[in-house]
């Protein structure tokens, strides 16, 4: 679904205590526009509240370019992005195996290309991949996406637009398994596994941390051939407001290190299953963090 719902709440007082480090003006949280960006844009802007920072939020502002060209323009300060859409989707880079390397190069582009600063990344891996049901992945001995490609022109994909051009969508499909599919037809993004359980589509894209995975028993096939890269999820701030307000990374980097697979599908499920607010799962997650 498309989520709007990240209206903010006073942080609770069990939530992480960081030193006050307040700035004169409103520190500009942006997020993408779905929900893991706005859950984890939600959890930076309650720990730089707790830090004693001013935050204004700005979510759900839509793909990657349209944020980062608010970044530009300076109307966003900082918001979460994703190493392998960096690499991949921005930077038009080849894929790059190595968690490490893949941060080190987009940390290293973006201060040179956009003057923006990557902080420190977190251990969860929001990759690329595509889900079918149980029924249908028995249905066809689906366990790998070697195993699809073979079945692949018999089946229908549910899939985003920008997954049909990006190199390490459909392209990237067809040149690394040689996959082709029957059908290809586009949604909104949570709309794909609507589709998918309807009956409407036989195989959807999908973020290995999404909520509906587990909710639904989703099969996430694997990538034996190693397509995509690294997905870790950090902080992206503009240089200019990262040296006037320094403590923006002693906030984010405390709180980044427990964004893990398990918490982001935990987080997503409560959002899209059980319609909990972003800011109310953000802060619990907060208050759980040891101190």
């Amino acid at each position: 679904m498309n989520v709007t719902r990240g209206r903010a709440i006073a942080l609770a007082a069990s939530t992480l205590a960081l030193p006050s480090c307040a700035s004169s003006s409103n520190l500009r949280v942006g997020s993408k526009n779905f929900t893991e960006s706005i859950v984890i844009a939600e959890i930076y802007a309650q720990a730089l509240e707790a830090a004693g920072f001013r935050v204004e939020r700005r979510f759900n502002l839509g793909s990657t370019q349209i944020v980062l060209a608010a970044m530009a323009r300076g109307e966003v300060d900082l918001y979460p992005e994703y190493t392998g859409t960096a690499l991949i989707d921005v930077l038009r880079h080849a894929p790059v195996r190595n968690a490490r390397a893949a941060y080190d190069i987009v940390r290293t582009a973006f201060a040179r290309t956009y003057g923006i600063d990557w902080l420190d990344p977190s251990p969860m891996n929001d990759s690329q991949g595509l889900a079918t049901t149980a029924a249908i992945a028995k249905r066809y001995g689906l366990r790998t996406l070697t195993d699809l490609a073979r079945v692949s022109s018999q089946l229908r994909l549910a899939t985003i637009p920008e997954f049909v051009t990006r190199p390490d969508g459909l392209p990237g499909l067809a040149r690394t398994y040689g996959m082709s599919f029957a059908a290809v037809k586009t949604y909104d993004i949570a709309l794909k596994y609507q589709a998918l359980l309807a009956g409407s589509a036989d195989v959807a894209t999908a973020f290995t941390t999404d909520g509906a995975i587990a909710a639904h028993h989703l099969v996430v096939l694997a990538d034996d051939r190693h397509l995509w890269p690294p997905y870790n999820v950090a902080p992206l701030v503009r240089h200019a407001r990262l040296v006037q307000s320094p403590h923006i990374a002693t906030a984010l980097d405390a709180v980044s290190p427990h964004i893990t697979d398990a918490a982001a599908q935990s987080m997503n499920a409560s959002v899209e299953n059980d319609q909990a607010e972003p800011s109310a799962v953000a802060a619990a997650f907060l208050r759980a963090i040891p101190r």
